[in-house]
């Protein structure tokens, strides 16, 4: 049922299913051709120390078990990735108005409405009204 649901179709299941081989790949040059060497799983009585990368070739580094490290790394990136943008998006959405731009442009909004009601032009070509600027007299200065 869960292979028709998934976009991947049976490919996935088939992932799933059938584990990847437990060899390593590692190209060494000697001159100008490079050489690949497999490494092959150990015996099952066998007790020789293997590296991590043979026991699991997608080791992440969080823990020698296969499936808790497939696990810590998505748990990871699930939260480093996803819950970070999506909270940091919305952190930083609803700051408050620090330079009070919204403010400025609604005031504006409310004195262009009043002007309009009175009759006014929206523009004035004296910013401050001329009648009550107080200029310095001749001899003060």
């Amino acid at each position: 049922m869960f292979t028709r649901l998934s976009r991947f179709g049976p490919g996935l299941a088939r992932l799933w299913c059938h584990p990847p081989a437990r060899l390593i790949s590692q190209s060494k040059t000697t001159g100008s051709t490079a050489v690949t060497e497999l490494h092959p799983v150990p015996e099952a009585g066998s007790h020789a120390e293997v590296s991590r990368y043979v026991k699991n070739p997608d080791y992440h580094g969080f823990s020698d078990d296969p499936v808790e490290d497939e696990w810590n790394v998505r748990l990871g990136f699930f939260f480093g990735i996803s819950v970070a943008l999506v909270m940091g998006g919305a952190f930083i959405h609803y700051l408050p108005d620090q330079g009070m731009y919204q403010w400025a442009r609604r005031e504006a909004e409310h004195v262009i409405v009043q002007r309009e009601k009175a009759g006014l032009p929206l523009l004035d070509e004296n910013y401050y009204d001329p009648q009550k600027i107080i200029l310095p007299s001749d001899k003060e200065a």
